[in-house]
């Protein structure tokens, strides 16, 4: 599905076991190439983008091309992230999607006002949630035109 020679990592970030769960079975649904990292909260999030702590060993590596955000997290929410990446002059280019069951009007006016590229209120069925990661995929891989130093 990518056109770049290695697959671009996608990181989610959801403190949800099961919806890490279904979102890695609507992955493999769409029959992606893409590499997928899962973080449980807003600290581990920051943690692997800085490559530090338990996230050591990514030192070096190319940053996720995708962001998958949830809001409300434990340790450090959503929003607290989001804002950090956009604050951060070496991540604000990785587009972040908000994926969360909110469906709170000022939740989604906060999280495009914090630099959110996109908010997806999480759908109820599986099949659904398949259509969204094959469009979401779809646009953020094969549409859009990105920095390639941001990959």
């Amino acid at each position: 599905m990518t056109t770049n020679l290695e697959p671009i990592t996608i990181l989610m970030a959801d403190d949800d076991p099961d919806d890490r769960m279904l979102v890695e079975d609507a992955f493999e649904e769409v029959n992606l190439e893409n590499t997928f990292a899962f973080v449980e909260d807003g600290e581990q999030l920051m943690d692997y983008l800085h490559q530090r702590g338990a996230y050591s060993e990514l030192a070096g590596s190319p940053q996720p091309g995708l962001i998958l955000l949830d809001l409300n997290m434990p340790k450090k929410d959503g929003r607290q992230a989001l804002r950090e990446i956009k604050d951060d002059l070496k991540l604000r280019s990785i587009p972040v999607v908000i994926l969360t069951t909110s469906q709170a009007e000022e939740d989604i006016l906060r999280s495009y006002d914090l630099g959110a590229n996109s908010f997806i209120v999480k759908p109820v069925t599986f099949d659904k949630l398949v259509d969204i990661i094959h469009k979401v995929t779809d646009y953020w891989f094969q549409i859009v035109r990105r920095p390639s130093d941001v990959r």
